[in-house]
């Protein structure tokens, strides 16, 4: 078992080490393409036909599960920041978690904050005081596995936050910082720094950074097509003469 935990490891630290380099070719602009071009390209694409193209492309799910919900209509992308919150009862205060701030100060602009709260739903990860910080190092926004709380401040901020639930909870004594800038699973999903992260009212999914220009020509021709059909349907009324046409759906 202790020979197969540090196979793990040895294997999750690998994931992580070549996330971190593919983000940083990508930061540079890889011959993937220029990484603003690319990032930007994502906010402009449904996050359905981000889904679509991952599993046409890949055959895997990329999307979070179905609860990870949004406070108000947002869409956004943007580059992985990645933390990690164990639970476990402490009485160390907020000593605990400074890794979740430091994280929040960290974080290049454009960043979209990534946080798992393990087993969090009952409890509140992100709250008006690090969505306010997040809002004004112009992050793009904040995913959270677990709750969140202060909902007003956050809404008055318009600052977008996906989360599982709202609880009015606190992680201080109850949670201990476990990692920055690591892969994680969140809403079901691996996470790694760098890979970008794109929601909408949909919901949330996330590209491998080093497949993202290829993910994006894909999405983008699958945005094309379907936007093409609303009027072709409007005007003949028929979705089936639509799909045999455009090949989509």
């Amino acid at each position: 078992m202790a020979r197969q935990s540090f196979i793990r490891k040895l294997v999750c630290g690998a994931s992580a080490t070549l996330a971190l380099l593919a983000a940083l070719a990508f930061r540079q602009g890889s011959a993937n393409g220029n990484k603003d071009t690319v990032v930007e390209g994502f906010r402009l694409i449904e996050v359905a036909s981000v889904s679509d193209a991952l599993e046409q492309l890949y055959g895997k799910r990329a999307y979070m599960s179905h609860d990870m919900r949004p406070l108000a209509q947002t869409k956004f992308a943007g580059p992985a920041v990645t933390v990690l919150m164990k639970r476990e009862e402490n009485k160390e205060g907020a000593s605990a978690i400074q890794g979740i701030l430091d994280a929040i100060d960290e974080a290049p602009p454009g960043s979209v904050y990534v946080m798992a709260l393990e087993n969090g739903l009952d409890y509140a990860g992100i709250g008006g005081l690090m969505s306010t910080a997040m809002k004004f190092r112009d992050l793009a926004g904040a995913v959270v596995d677990g709750g969140v709380r202060d909902t007003a401040q956050i809404t008055r901020l318009q600052f977008p936050v996906f989360s599982r639930g709202v609880a009015p909870s606190s992680t201080v004594n109850h949670y201990r910082f476990a990692g920055k800038n690591i892969a994680i699973n969140c809403g079901g999903v691996e996470v790694r720094p760098g890979d970008i992260v794109t929601a909408d009212m949909d919901g949330v999914v996330v590209v491998p950074v080093e497949h993202a220009a290829e993910v994006l020509k894909r999405a983008q021709e699958l945005d094309n097509s379907e936007h093409s059909m609303y009027p072709f349907i409007e005007k003949y009324r028929s979705i089936r003469e639509a799909v045999a046409k455009f090949g989509r759906i």
